[in-house]
């Protein structure tokens, strides 16, 4: 099967519907006032497994993984705090605390190797958690006036983590596509 007839897919941490909107606002106002719409692409949250292709059978295997996998994790806190970046394109709602997040991946990349062998290649090996609201089509001259917008603004805010979300591409944008609750 060519790439073109394989599904797209990603898998992140998503927070409740409130925060959710409170991220898209910040990805609105990068749209309205520095024209950096990609952002918007996606529902906010904080990427676990960057995108990978795979077939509708493999779909089924990878959705039985994931099922599983979540069985066997605990809920545990993101603390949000304030924003930071990555020079010159990209802008980020700051993870506080990445230690929860990072050990949860840990666990997740062994799962991915041996269960859903996905290639060394594929998987996402280094995780810095955060949630972006602008990203590769902010300019570079945008980027410096967004960033001196939002470098000093204060942010604060927290949610449970009590899943893991396979995010699927639908050609223009990404669906939340399922949902798989942990253990607690």
């Amino acid at each position: 099967m060519s790439d073109q007839q394989q599904n797209l897919y990603f898998i992140a941490l998503i927070p409740h519907l409130e925060l959710r909107e409170q991220m898209k606002a910040f990805k609105e106002e990068m749209k309205e006032q520095f024209d950096a719409k990609h952002a918007l692409k996606s529902p906010a949250h904080i990427t676990m497994q960057m995108p990978f292709r795979g077939s509708d059978e493999f779909e089924l295997h990878l959705i039985n993984s994931l099922r599983e996998f979540a069985s066997n994790q605990n809920a545990f806190k993101v603390q949000l705090s304030g924003f930071d970046c990555f020079s010159p394109r990209v802008i980020f709602v700051k993870v506080a605390d990445h230690e929860p997040i990072v050990s949860v991946h840990s666990d997740f990349k062994k799962i991915f190797k041996e269960k859903i062998e996905l290639k060394e290649t594929v998987l996402t090996q280094k995780l810095h958690p955060h949630m972006t609201i602008a990203t590769r089509d902010l300019r570079e001259k945008a980027f410096k006036k967004a960033w001196s917008l939002f470098n000093e603004r204060e942010f604060e805010a927290s949610f449970v983590s009590k899943s893991l979300f396979l995010l699927k591409h639908n050609g223009t944008f990404w669906d939340i596509y399922r949902e798989f609750h942990f253990n607690s």
